[in-house]
């Protein structure tokens, strides 16, 4: 113990023996001894309930690891190393955590310095394991508490989701090759959804039956997501992740919120994700925001590190390359040793940066930085699990590390490698256009860099009119553009070039 944790634990013992001499509670002697010392050594609330019982953290470890064991479930994984983060401040504790850290002091999350309330639903004035009244019993769950209530709808969330069953409806009654434009009311209806989803994530019972089928739907738009189109998946995404907030706002029994909380995490980054391929950034950053919310209720260091990953192609597609560089390393960081898609993705979007920032006229150094992320990357994807490397949503598979690894050569300028990895990722694709088309775009940007104009011309122009005009969104349009002003640049009568441009710029059908 250094000598400053030793001044603090003398001043917390002075105050404790005051206060039991004078009848006070544990709670009243812990807010003492916060007042007291958090001035001097930070001292959070949590810590300040542990000095108040003069108690060491292998105590309170141990007396978690016995209300796991009371409530008949596996022994946790906490410790004096995670415990003493949490007293620290530099972690907090998931909701399951809370609740019996909550249990064990016998008082609320407000009292140890969280605001939220605890996944139970009740109050912990009951028998913890320090110095229980002898007058307290065990209180049981009551029959009202263990009733599955009927979820009440709200008038503005039922709004919200009829326009998006309308825009739905009218997708599915058009030609599936017709576009789809994110209006006001869409948009209004998907800012409403992804607000109330926060506004329960802060303050928030459903059928163990009811929250498989939603997880199964859930891993379905995963799959879906490179089939159908963006819209579309969009307006089913939502109307589920709304389902689950109604369910979240009344509180659940610790393992079912969990689940809640997980999948509201994976539907709003799949939202997110989904956004960024209609082009709008601001929604798709608001989105990956509560799909943080939610990742960090769960505590799940790959589901986080995921969120932030998905969030780093953001500013990666819309110009801020150093925001997405920072992303990626957070991502990095949060993944930590832990075998996860986030693992290969972080990498690869650090390369990517580094690839944008520095242009095809890379320095030595900084291509060799980015080959080393793409070897990072290609290391941790052989580490992930079979069922992550078929996961095009919520996992990362082998041809989307081709397609951004094609990528990144060809920002670096180096085209003979380039070319070779993104034919390779080409004959991978064949369900997803808006990748397809992401990389003729590549494959353009290399024939051009080498110097063939009139090539670089004739696979934009195959590019652009394979696409439909359902597809044909900003994330299409800003390399396309970008690949326009570099034709441009090398030859302003190039042949062909009026067609791409035709293509490029071509009036979409109406609905």
């Amino acid at each position: 113990m250094s000598g400053r944790q030793h001044r603090e634990t003398e001043i917390a013992r002075r105050i404790r023996a005051r206060g039991l001499a004078a009848g006070r509670t544990s709670a009243q002697i812990a807010d003492e001894i916060h007042e007291a010392c958090t001035g001097l050594f930070s001292t959070t609330r949590i810590k300040a309930h542990r000095l108040s019982y003069g108690i060491a953290l292998a105590d309170v470890i141990e007396q978690v690891r016995a209300l796991f064991e009371r409530d008949a479930k596996p022994m946790p994984g906490i410790g004096e190393t995670l415990l003493s983060a949490y007293e620290s401040g530099l972690k907090r504790p998931g909701p399951e955590y809370l609740h019996y850290l909550c249990t064990v002091y016998r008082v609320e999350p407000v009292a140890l310095g969280y605001d939220a309330p605890c996944i139970c639903g009740h109050g912990h004035r009951m028998p913890g394991l320090l110095a229980p009244d002898p007058k307290e019993r065990p209180q049981l769950a009551t029959e009202r508490e263990l009733q599955i209530e009927p979820m009440e709808t709200e008038p503005d969330a039922e709004e919200d989701e009829n326009i998006l069953r309308r825009t739905l409806l009218n997708l599915l009654n058009t030609d599936s090759n017709s576009p789809g434009q994110i209006d006001g009311p869409v948009l209004g209806a998907c800012e409403g959804i992804r607000r109330r989803m926060d506004e329960t994530l802060v303050s928030a019972t459903v059928s163990a039956a009811m929250l498989d089928q939603w997880e199964e739907a859930t891993v379905s738009f995963g799959r879906q997501y490179t089939t159908t189109a963006p819209l579309r998946l969009l307006c089913d995404v939502l109307l589920e992740l709304s389902a689950v907030r109604t369910a979240m706002s009344r509180r659940q029994p610790i393992d079912l919120q969990e689940r809640l909380c997980r999948m509201a995490a994976q539907l709003s980054g799949l939202s997110g994700m989904i956004l960024i391929n209609l082009g709008d950034h601001r929604l798709a950053r608001s989105f990956f925001r509560t799909g943080r919310t939610a990742a960090d209720e769960t505590g799940d260091r790959a589901l986080r590190a995921w969120i932030c990953a998905r969030e780093s192609l953001v500013p990666l597609y819309f110009g801020d390359a150093r925001e997405a560089l920072n992303l990626a390393k957070k991502s990095r960081d949060l993944a930590g040793s832990t075998p996860c898609p986030a693992q290969a993705m972080a990498p690869v979007v650090e390369a990517r940066a580094l690839a944008m920032m520095s242009g095809v006229d890379s320095k030595k150094e900084v291509v060799d930085q980015a080959k080393r992320a793409l070897a990072r990357a290609r290391n941790a994807f052989s580490h992930m699990k079979t069922e992550e490397q078929e996961d095009v949503a919520f996992g990362y598979t082998e041809k989307q590390l081709y397609f951004y690894q094609g990528d990144v050569l060809t920002k670096l300028g180096q085209t003979i490698e380039a070319e070779v990895v993104l034919d390779q990722a080409l004959d991978k694709y064949e369900d997803h256009i808006l990748d397809q088309t992401l990389i003729r775009l590549d494959q353009a940007q290399c024939k051009l860099i080498d110097g063939d104009v009139g090539e670089a011309v004739a696979i934009g122009t195959k590019a652009l009119s394979l696409v439909g005009d359902e597809y044909l969104t900003d994330l299409i349009v800003r390399p396309a553009m970008a690949l326009e002003q570099a034709i441009i640049s090398r030859d302003a009568q190039a042949p062909g070039l009026p067609g791409y441009q035709a293509a490029l710029r071509r009036p979409k059908q109406p609905t």
